[in-house]
């Protein structure tokens, strides 16, 4: 029963309903109904994991995600990671998650990854790291692509939180499932190759204001290029390690 992600899916729909946020959801069928799958996600606001695993949850499954294991520092959201099956990656030392999330995909878990790692500042699809296609060909269990579009409307990087009954509408595109074949490379090209197609079908259909700072700039928005979004993520990097060795000196 699980009853700390029940109550999580119900506080996640009563949510959705309270911001007044329409989700639209498309190819939910390509989400396996038993077995073992990777959920493959792109990533472009902080809260995208909320959509893609209310998708998971309409298929009645439950998503296991894979976090970064700093998060545990918080209290009330450790909890949550050991009440939720959810798996702690250490970014300098990720075996150990890897194999939890191998073995939770054997016994038929639906495990969720982000492919891009971070969050994609130009809304496009950054390089990709091949966790998820490594995770499935060793588990043998399909990769489902899914595509969560608009929220990053509601909470990204570089921009203000755009909280509250902003009715913000929302689309969550599951792509058709990848049979774990091949090498590692071949995979992960053919699940960009369909994450890339879902992305831009959902992206025809949603209407995107020139100029804005949401919409990629390949549609006519003000988003950062790949490029420019690369020298961003470079210089926040390289900010983040000046701090951690300030307490040297």
């Amino acid at each position: 029963m699980e009853p700390v992600f029940r109550t999580l899916e119900i506080t996640a729909k009563a949510l959705v309903k309270a911001v007044g946020s329409p989700i639209t959801y498309q190819g939910l069928e390509n989400i396996p109904q038993t077995g073992g799958a990777v959920i493959a996600i792109n990533h472009t606001s902080y809260v995208d994991f909320l959509p893609a695993g209310l998708a998971v949850h309409y298929r009645g499954r439950r998503m296991r995600y894979m976090i970064k294991a700093e998060m545990q520092r918080v209290k009330s959201v450790n909890f949550l990671i050991k009440h939720t099956k959810t798996i702690p990656v250490d970014r300098g030392a990720g075996a150990d998650a890897y194999a939890v999330a191998v073995q939770r995909l054997r016994e038929g878990e639906v495990v969720g990854v982000y492919p891009e790692a971070t969050i994609s500042r130009s809304f496009e699809l950054k390089e990709f790291k091949t966790g998820a296609a490594r995770m499935a060909l060793e588990a043998q269990v399909p990769i489902v692509p899914l595509v969560v579009w608009g929220v990053q409307r509601i909470w990204t990087k570089d921009q203000p939180r755009n909280l509250g009954r902003k009715k913000i509408p929302i689309t969550v595109a599951a792509g058709r499932p990848l049979v774990p074949s091949g090498d590692i490379e071949a995979l992960e090209s053919d699940l960009r190759d369909e994450m890339t197609a879902v992305l831009h079908r959902v992206q025809e259909d949603y209407p995107h204001p020139e100029g804005a700072y949401w919409v990629p700039r390949r549609l006519g928005g003000g988003a950062p290029t790949l490029a420019e979004a690369r020298v961003l993520e470079e210089a926040e990097l390289a900010e983040r390690a000046r701090k951690r060795a300030e307490p040297d000196r």
